[in-house]
């Protein structure tokens, strides 16, 4: 901690300016001498990214039965079984319709395709690998991976309109964004079809890089959704600053909103302020009668949810192109 104070303290000028730096500082704690080298430096570097996350200027010491460590060193053990799945084509999309409140009846022409890993015998959702993924900067890989099957599928299927998400890390990176626009040409998907959904919080983390991403793709055509939004607490603000077409309304409040008046009261103000944006609402969740027929008295737009209709494996769905 002296270190740290003398580095907080120190001053350099440039170009007539004064600058102050600090430092963030892991550090591993050997308790019985045993501890191999790697593991020591691993157990730092990991100590270090805890002191960054704290708030940067501090130090953090790791103790061997840190909870953190064990988090840390689950989450790099991902990063293999990411890149096998990856290398292997062990990845999976599903398919779960995005229904019309107002008429659940009708056969669904939209819906969202859900990423999920084949792991030895289990099928993992996001949950389970996507922290690490976004930690470890593998998300773009993973995001490349789910545009390809998404347009050589879309490429041979009747004209449904699909959800893709994206991460913050892809549409972030300019590289990405050719990426998108030259899978449209080769696979010749109207881009109509296609609706990329951005959560709040990864848009409003790089503003300027979500609305170059969309600038860019939506005069072509293509749809963006604002997903979860609610979840990161932010300001209305963002419905007038992102331009988007649709507001995902996160599944927290929705699940809960028959029985929370709280929980209703923030989708039907969510769902008042995106109509006056001229934005569609989608209520994510939905997993019983009662709170669809809530929502169709709200006047949400969409429900998708258990509820209306579960996922199913892209392969398994009959709708090739007529």
């Amino acid at each position: 901690d002296s270190l740290r104070l003398r580095v907080a303290a120190f001053r350099f000028t440039w170009k007539q300016r004064s600058y102050a730096i600090t430092a963030s500082i892991g550090v591993s704690i050997l308790r019985d001498g045993t501890a191999l080298p790697g593991d020591a430096l691993t157990n730092a570097d990991i100590a270090c990214n805890a002191a960054k996350e704290g708030g940067r200027n501090r130090v953090h010491g790791l103790e061997p039965e840190d909870a953190r460590l064990q988090t840390r060193r689950g989450e790099m053990s991902w990063i293999g079984r990411i890149q096998r799945a990856l290398d292997e084509d062990r990845f999976e999309l599903h398919f779960q319709p995005i229904v019309d409140v107002a008429d659940v009846s009708d056969a669904p022409l939209r819906g969202e395709l859900l990423l999920r890993m084949r792991d030895d015998d289990r099928l993992l959702a996001p949950s389970a690998f996507i922290t690490a993924a976004e930690r470890y900067n593998q998300m773009e890989p993973i995001d490349r991976w789910v545009l390809r099957k998404s347009f050589e599928w879309l490429g041979g299927c009747a004209p449904l309109q699909v959800s893709i998400n994206l991460s913050g890390q892809s549409f972030g990176n300019p590289r990405f964004l050719s990426f998108v626009v030259d899978l449209f040409k080769v696979h010749r998907v109207a881009p109509e079809r296609v609706c990329f959904e951005i959560t709040e919080t990864a848009a409003i983390a790089d503003l300027p890089a979500a609305l170059r991403f969309i600038k860019t793709l939506r005069p072509l055509g293509v749809s963006f959704a604002l997903d979860d939004f609610g979840a990161g607490l932010s300001s209305f603000t963002y419905l007038k600053t992102l331009p988007v077409d649709h507001v995902k309304i996160d599944g927290s409040f929705v699940r809960s909103m028959t029985t929370d008046p709280v929980s209703r009261a923030i989708v039907e103000s969510i769902h008042r302020v995106a109509r006056l944006c001229e934005l569609q609402t989608v209520a994510e969740w939905v997993e019983d009668e009662a709170t669809l027929l809530d929502l169709r008295a709200i006047g949400i737009d969409y429900a998708q949810g258990w509820g209306v209709g579960r996922p199913v494996p892209i392969h398994e769905m009959n709708i090739h192109r007529a």
